[in-house]
């Protein structure tokens, strides 16, 4: 007889798109208590769409003992909420007239190689990467007062925001791509295993054969 008509669920933790998601999601945590106002509201509406991928993606586990459909759309959700927040990570930056690292910008490669898992590596990563910008710009040397002051300043009002969002970004663009592979797998295991009740109806069957069997 088949171990029952309940697979095996839950698990998200493991999963990659869930610990990207969550990873994406403490960094634009950081990212808009630093730089956005508290009392705007798009600071909250990026906390909640980072929040809701990470949700959803666990709770579609969970749902996926009994409801491959729910698993389908809470992945789904959980797939819209991180494209609203790409979409916010990329206002961030072209309203600060701040730079979008495009698809081949070297820096974005060199951020997935790192495969930071904490928010602090994210940050490490920021600091270490600004400053070495900062070096290739001229102004990585130690010449006075005043040119201390031009690279804080450099650092403090372009470089670590520009960095720091577009890192977020790559997590985001990251979430989503594994998210999108992720519903596509989903789609085709629903296809050739179906559903809840095609997996208790085949249980029955067995069931019912075993007992001959019995007899």
């Amino acid at each position: 007889m088949p171990e029952g008509f309940i697979p095996k669920h839950g698990g998200y933790r493991k999963l990659k798109s869930f610990q990207v998601a969550q990873l994406a999601f403490d960094v634009t945590v950081r990212l808009v208590e630093k730089y956005i106002d508290r009392f705007s509201r798009t600071r909250d509406q990026m906390v909640q769409a980072g929040r809701s991928g990470v949700q959803n993606i666990a709770e579609a586990s969970q749902a996926s003992g009994t409801s491959k459909e729910t698993e389908l759309k809470l992945t789904n959700v959980a797939r819209a909420s991180l494209e609203e927040l790409r979409l916010d990570d990329e206002d961030f930056l072209r309203q600060r007239r701040l730079a979008i690292w495009e698809q081949g910008h070297p820096l974005r490669q060199e951020l997935v190689d790192r495969r930071c898992t904490t928010a602090d590596e994210v940050a490490q990563w920021v600091r270490e990467s600004s400053i070495r910008s900062l070096g290739q710009c001229g102004l990585g040397g130690q010449d006075g007062a005043d040119q201390a002051a031009s690279r804080t300043s450099m650092l403090s009002t372009k470089l670590y925001p520009e960095f720091s969002a577009n890192a977020a970004l790559v997590l985001v663009n990251v979430a989503c791509a594994l998210l999108s592979r992720q519903l596509q797998t989903l789609e085709k295991a629903f296809l050739k295993e179906g559903g809840l009740r095609e997996r208790m109806t085949r249980a029955r069957i067995a069931a019912r054969d075993e007992q001959r069997r019995r007899r």
